[in-house]
């Protein structure tokens, strides 16, 4: 089995997919207390450096990981850069955390893992192109080769339209993106995208938030609740078709900033479709105003569940709060698993053929 540490490690996600891929996670690092803690639940036997990451050493990570110099198979992870995403409505270069990928590149100088996988938001290319440039060419001077994309994660078996950058590096060796096992139409004989329908089959009704407790709170539902909608925004979900924007609710319904206007952002306050991939998850993934997160069928938001099965966690995967925001904060976070085991199972053939 081969070796693995998993940087900015969220709850695991990334981890998931490494795991499922046949990777040991010796070591993650990870600055929140939530995630850290949900990453321990997960991967019970997986060391956590729960620290900023410009303050842990390589000879730290080494001993917490149980490795020697030299022994490190695969070094993995997604550096938050969140002046880079296309959500951020202004770049701001002095956000320390665009800056976090050269840590990544102090730690492979560092560690010389075997391989090399990031991930990270599209905008990386060009909003951060200076410090992408600067990462490989750390990675090629140290004789790395280095291969790099912008994915849909749903052309690889993801019920959720979202792109994401990926880099693979082996150390002497090639790790090649691997080729798409999904497609919107189902071209060259691949199976379609998945669906949120695919994504929702089996899950009964939810609870709602404020009724937890009978069950004795969300965790025991296994995270299968709803947040509680007002009675204006029942309202608002009442007028809005499967699949359909805010659009759909009549001006007088829609918040005043919305009024007489049908352009901006028309996920806000719309509906999933069933026979489509769900719009991409984010922290905000069971609150009507903050994207596209209407069941696509029922008067409610999606659960925090199915939230995290549009990212492909497994129904087995806990989430270490009783919190709702914190919740969906490490499920919006997170890498899809699959797309995660995909990208991780590559490095691993690649590594099997160089050992």
């Amino acid at each position: 089995m081969f070796s693995s540490i998993d940087l900015f490690s969220g709850g695991g996600g990334l981890s998931e997919g490494m795991k499922q891929a046949g990777f040991k996670i010796n070591a993650a690092i990870e600055i929140d207390p939530i995630a850290a803690e949900t990453f321990r639940l997960n991967h019970r036997g997986s060391k956590v450096i729960e620290r900023d990451i410009k303050f842990v050493s390589s000879s730290e990570i080494l001993k917490q990981a149980g490795l020697q110099p030299g022994q490190l198979d695969l070094l993995a992870g997604c550096p938050p850069c969140q002046g880079f995403s296309s959500l951020t409505t202004k770049y701001r270069r002095d956000d320390e955390r665009n800056s976090l990928i050269k840590e990544v590149s102090r730690l492979v100088k560092d560690l010389s893992p075997k391989a090399v996988m990031i991930e990270n938001v599209p905008g990386l290319i060009k909003k951060g192109g200076v410090f992408l440039s600067e990462f490989i060419d750390d990675l090629e001077e140290m004789g790395y080769f280095v291969n790099y994309d912008v994915l849909q994660v749903a052309d690889y078996g993801v019920p959720q339209e979202r792109r994401r950058f990926v880099l693979l590096a082996g150390l002497g060796f090639e790790i090649k993106i691997p080729k798409p096992t999904h497609s919107s139409i189902g071209e060259n004989d691949l199976p379609k995208w998945r669906t949120v329908k695919d994504a929702f089959n089996g899950l009964g009704k939810p609870i709602p938030m404020n009724q937890t407790k009978t069950y004795g709170g969300p965790r025991s539902l296994n995270w299968h609740v709803t947040r509680n909608l007002s009675e204006i925004n029942i309202e608002r979900l009442k007028h809005v078709k499967p699949g359909g924007p805010r659009y759909d609710i009549p001006d007088a319904l829609r918040p005043k900033c919305h009024q007489g206007k049908n352009s901006g952002f028309s996920n806000v306050y719309g509906r999933m479709s069933w026979d489509k991939p769900s719009p991409t998850i984010t922290g905000g993934c069971t609150t009507l105003s903050k994207g596209r997160f209407g069941h696509p069928s029922e008067i409610r938001t999606i659960s925090v569940r199915e939230a995290a099965r549009l990212q492909t966690f497994p129904d087995a995967f806990e989430f270490a709060t009783e919190f709702v925001d914190h919740a969906c904060q490490i499920i919006g976070n997170a890498l899809p698993c699959e797309f995660a085991r995909i990208m991780s199972d590559a490095c691993y053939k690649e590594l099997s053929k160089s050992t």
